[in-house]
């Protein structure tokens, strides 16, 4: 419902979220990623399976999620297990994005480093030019993953910092349990 609300507003990308991993060192670290799609089974979010929160996922599969919609004064906290979702889904995804974000996907080496700005925008005409009368495929690095829920909290502000938190957690037997959490 919060979702759906954020949606039919006026905020700007409410399906941008953070999204917390662990790196090899153990230290946590946070970038913006975007949520495509969620269901019962968890959140989805595409990228470069070799960039660093990919690596991050590799050693450590767990991951935060957050949404934070100041206009309207909520947040939510989703925490659990990342699984990839499938090379369909995958490509089901990668096939609806606009061309310019899959040549992208083509030419980013995703978090390694460049020698100039220019060395990507040459590579990204070389993909147009080379994809110019044809559908451009999914790389075979680049895909979906899916947080699946084990915790989500709900956050409301309210006046005199009386805030309402709603915690969920996953029980053992597949059952959520609601506790209310001081502010």
């Amino acid at each position: 419902t919060w979702y759906g609300e954020a949606r039919q507003s006026d905020i700007v990308l409410p399906q941008a979220m953070t999204l917390a991993t662990i790196d090899a060192r153990g230290r946590p670290t946070a970038r913006m990623v975007i949520l495509d799609d969620f269901d019962a089974q968890g959140f989805v979010f595409y990228t470069h399976y070799q960039s660093h929160k990919a690596r991050d996922l590799a050693g450590v599969p767990h991951a935060a999620l957050v949404f934070y919609w100041a206009a309207q004064n909520r947040q939510i906290r989703i925490e659990g297990r990342v699984e990839k979702v499938s090379t369909v889904q995958s490509d089901a995804y990668f096939a609806r994005r606009p061309r310019d974000s899959q040549l992208s996907a083509w030419a980013s080496m995703q978090s390694e480093a460049l020698p100039d700005r220019q060395t990507l925008a040459d590579k990204i005409r070389e993909l147009d030019r080379q994809y110019a009368a044809r559908e451009i495929p999914r790389p075979p690095y680049w895909g979906g993953y899916q947080v699946q829920p084990d915790r989500c909290e709900f956050w409301a502000e309210r006046p005199g910092r009386l805030h309402d938190r709603c915690d969920y957690r996953l029980g053992p037997d597949g059952t959520w349990t609601m506790s209310r959490l001081a502010p």
